[in-house]
């Protein structure tokens, strides 16, 4: 047993109906979602950190580099530091640096 009206003229018009009501829906579905990117673009952006540790897939720390550096993990690799963390990170637990950002030298490490 179907809900739907068995004549063709109504099953038209029930067309019809839902295919303007699909629009409408949509049109929204744009609006809502322009006005959203407007707010977003409106939004200050994070202040990327100075220095930031490179983490393996188990979360170990594994390199250092300076904030912004592109050679490293991304998202959830990446975690930031402070200035005497990142040196603490360097000296006392040995994290290599990364040897394109060299955070090393940016921080005044010598070997």
């Amino acid at each position: 047993m179907s809900d739907l009206p068995p004549d063709l003229p109504r099953l038209r018009t029930l067309e019809t109906w839902l295919a303007m009501s699909l629009a409408r829906v949509r049109e929204q579905i744009a609006a809502e979602e322009q006005r959203l990117a407007e707010v977003t673009a409106r939004l200050p952006l994070a202040p990327r950190p100075e220095w930031e540790v490179e983490t393996d897939l188990g979360r170990q720390p594994v390199r250092v580099h300076v904030g912004g550096c592109s050679m490293g993990g991304k998202g959830a690799r990446r975690r930031p530091l402070t200035r005497d963390a990142a040196l603490r990170a360097l000296g006392v637990d040995r994290l290599e640096p990364c040897p394109y950002c060299s955070p090393d030298t940016a921080l005044g490490v010598l070997d």
